[in-house]
């Protein structure tokens, strides 16, 4: 197994990346230009260039999910800092009426990625396909380990670019959720999702109290694997998160056949922070007005009802980041 911490060694360990801060707490860049050249924008605002091997974290998708981060819209971004983008399976089949949607296995994973059209304009790389690695956990409330795809390794500076939205377990899918699941291993996945009980994915088990009878607990476990990876890359040369709110359904981007998005698109955030980043945008949708056009209601219930700003609540608590924050609008 490759050794999760050789980048540590003396010597060979980079100054720490600092969290843009001022006296209103973290900043958060905002533009309203949701667009190749709105992504391209907020991200030189952040004033970090990804350097060396860089992976940029999406999720490319459930088969039939209509709402996934757009080829088009992303890739002026991934080939500006010469990208790969990365992912890894999930822990799930869609069913079997759906088999060709499924990401459960990387068979199966790369025909999606190809039907997407990710893979005519990046390199993109599973970064579980070949095994896994163990990183520390600082928060080892539930946890012993984070367990992520084994090509994490090969990873100098990460982008967590996320399609901010509702989800079904966990209220909402933002910065942190792609840090910690969108980068777990199937083992990993399991892990984070039994807060700590089942190390090892046992299908047999997927959805029983066993796997899912802990929320706080799984939520708890989100926020300590999302720090793994933040301070995986903060040893390297860095780690940046932007959050694209647009075609926000109430379910994930990883549901085969998602509710209807009721929200309009809002725009793109992004820190140097996760925890204000996400709570930014929690914000923005508890302050959106109901119109003809435009409901947060059903984002709203399905966060209150998974209790999903424990998340942040926990990430802050734990030290990732601040939930205190200003905005910047870039576009003024």
């Amino acid at each position: 197994m490759l050794c999760a911490a050789a980048f540590m060694l003396a010597g060979c360990k980079p100054p720490k990346q600092e969290t843009s801060v001022n006296d209103e707490g973290a900043v958060v860049y905002l533009t309203k230009d949701i667009s190749p050249e709105g992504l391209v924008k907020i991200y030189k605002a952040l004033g970090i260039d990804a350097k060396g091997h860089v992976a940029v974290k999406i999720s490319t998708g459930e088969g039939s999910n209509p709402n996934y981060l757009k080829p088009e819209l992303i890739k002026d971004l991934v080939q500006l800092v010469d990208g790969t983008i990365v992912e890894c399976n999930t822990a799930y089949s869609s069913g079997p009426d759906d088999l060709q949607d499924d990401r459960n296995t990387s068979a199966n994973h790369w025909k999606v990625i190809e039907r997407h059209g990710f893979i005519p304009l990046f390199k993109v790389d599973i970064m579980d396909e070949d095994g896994e690695i163990r990183i520390p956990v600082a928060d080892t409330s539930h946890m012993k380990y984070d367990i992520v795809g084994s090509h994490m390794a090969n990873y100098d500076f990460m982008i967590a670019l996320n399609h901010f939205k509702g989800h079904p377990m966990g209220g909402y899918g933002g910065a942190l959720k792609n840090l910690s699941i969108g980068c777990a291993s199937a083992n990993g996945k399991a892990y984070i999702h039994s807060a700590g009980k089942m190390e090892v994915l046992d299908m047999e088990k997927l959805w029983t109290p066993e796997f899912i009878g802990d929320q706080d607990g799984f939520l708890e476990n989100m926020a300590a694997a999302a720090q793994a990876v933040v301070n995986y890359f903060q040893q390297k040369q860095g780690i940046i998160y932007i959050n694209v709110m647009n075609n926000m359904s109430i379910d994930c981007d990883c549901v085969d056949h998602p509710e209807p998005v009721k929200l309009e698109d809002y725009g793109i955030l992004a820190s140097t922070d996760p925890v204000a980043l996400d709570q930014a945008c929690v914000d923005i949708i508890n302050n959106q007005q109901v119109t003809a056009t435009n409901d947060p209601t059903d984002l709203l219930s399905r966060i209150d009802q998974q209790h999903g700003t424990h998340t942040i609540d926990w990430a802050e608590k734990i030290g990732l980041g601040s939930k205190k924050y200003t905005i910047v609008d870039i576009d003024k």
